[in-house]
């Protein structure tokens, strides 16, 4: 914090110095006309500087308008939820709003689309149902804001079609989320906190653990305490436990399938699956390289790789070689090393001893950085998104002796009652 601090005050020493420098160099060169209009300059520096200060005769505030219409493109994963907080901060923010549910989840598709018409205004709330083509077509028009759940690829895709006519996007995107666990560590509340955060919704969850970073010693330590806390969620067969969910489509389980077919890890846990049914067991795999395929894209289901590292440093650089992730997660009892992992890393979001329960929070706002997207929602966060902040000054005519100081003609005289109006002992406003 202190380094921050005299890093940015030497940074307006050095501007003033600057400043100053040019100020003189032009003085000695150039006409005394330049030079009165460059001590302007200097005076409307210092002016800027201390504009922190409360003005005395004007009403000054920020006033929230709501931005128009808002397009809203939801994704399959929790159809549902990612669709309607969104829309409930842009209602908040008075927009008017098109929802565009995820083909992929059919059902939740044709039940917004039919219940949103009998409950919100037709005027101003729409649901367009389809696939690609018909997103693409709806990318075409122009909207005010555009927010999108989703991959990085179809991302790609929505900035290049939003670039056409300037429109501002909020992108919720995923990435592979570590979680990396040091040190002293309560075991079996690890495996507890981690195992359901990771095969939640079979693992597809955009703030789900991706992959575990750990020391040889915890490895051997949490795999029975995570076989364990299988057991106790889902039953020692969890194909036949209610609670255990099953992968979204056939393309996607033939997907996950082929990455955990083609890894040269070794799985001990789990490993089991089932073609009709959409069915993958629960998933652990160990000796995983860093360049496994399981360590390529966002698994994004219930397979979870453990790699090992034997250092602090060793963790952090691993983490911060790679793409910012969504959410990070760092286990330990040592509060100083939680405290080194959450400095020296960059993440959406970060949470220590558990996983996925800080997005929870309508306190804290949720959104990606870097690849994982950027922009943020939840709570007032969602309404600011959705919300254009206008600087508003209301003004009146009294005073009007002093802001003649800056009008033209300039003189000796006239920049000396201008420097001191704008001086901090003066503290009115005059512009």
């Amino acid at each position: 914090m202190y380094f921050v601090v005299f890093h940015l005050i030497s940074v307006i020493f050095c501007l003033v110095f600057v400043v100053f420098c040019l100020v003189l160099l032009f003085c000695v060169q150039m006409s005394p006309v330049l030079e009165r209009s460059l001590c302007c300059y200097l005076i409307y520096f210092q002016y800027f500087f201390f504009c922190f200060q409360a003005t005395k005769f004007d009403d000054c505030f920020v006033q929230r308008q709501p931005l128009g219409v808002v397009l809203i493109i939801g994704t399959w994963n929790y159809p549902l939820q990612l669709l309607i907080l969104p829309m409930v901060g842009a209602i908040a923010a008075g927009n008017c709003v098109i929802l565009k549910p995820s083909e992929v989840s059919t059902a939740t598709d044709s039940l917004i689309a039919e219940l949103v018409p009998k409950y919100l205004h037709q005027d101003c709330f729409a649901v367009i149902s389809g696939g690609a083509e018909e997103t693409k077509a709806l990318l075409k028009n122009r909207f005010d804001h555009i927010f999108y759940t989703g991959s990085q690829n179809v991302a790609r895709s929505i900035l290049q079609a939003a670039s056409v006519h300037l429109t501002p996007v909020t992108l919720e995107l995923g990435g592979k989320c570590p979680c990396f666990i040091y040190g002293q560590v309560n075991i079996l509340y690890a495996a507890r906190r981690l195992v359901w955060a990771k095969f939640f919704n079979a693992g597809q969850s955009c703030v789900a653990p991706d992959y575990v970073l750990c020391s040889t010693g915890i490895r051997d330590a949490i795999l029975p305490a995570i076989r364990q806390a299988l057991e106790e969620f889902y039953g020692k067969e969890p194909q036949k436990c209610p609670d255990y969910s099953r992968i979204v489509s056939p393309r996607h389980w033939t997907r996950l399938m082929e990455m955990l077919g083609k890894t040269s890890g070794k799985v001990v846990i789990g490993g089991e699956s089932n073609q009709e049914e959409k069915y993958i067991a629960p998933t652990v795999v160990v000796d995983v390289a860093e360049d496994d395929v399981l360590m390529g894209e966002e698994i994004f289901g219930p397979i979870l790789p453990i790699l090992t590292v034997e250092s602090l440093e060793q963790g952090i650089s691993f983490i911060t070689s790679r793409e910012k992730p969504l959410a990070l997660y760092a286990f330990s009892d040592d509060s100083s090393a939680v405290k080194t992992v959450m400095e020296k890393t960059s993440s959406g979001g970060f949470c220590s001893n558990d996983s996925i329960i800080h997005m929870s929070l309508p306190s804290l706002p949720f959104g990606g950085v870097g690849a994982s997207g950027f922009g943020c929602y939840h709570g007032r966060f969602g309404f600011e998104t959705f919300s254009h902040r206008r600087a508003c000054m209301l003004r009146g005519w009294a005073l009007e002796r002093i802001n003649s100081l800056r009008y033209p003609p300039y003189s000796d005289e006239r920049l000396g009652w201008l420097r001191w109006t704008t001086s901090p002992k003066f503290s009115c406003s005059i512009m």
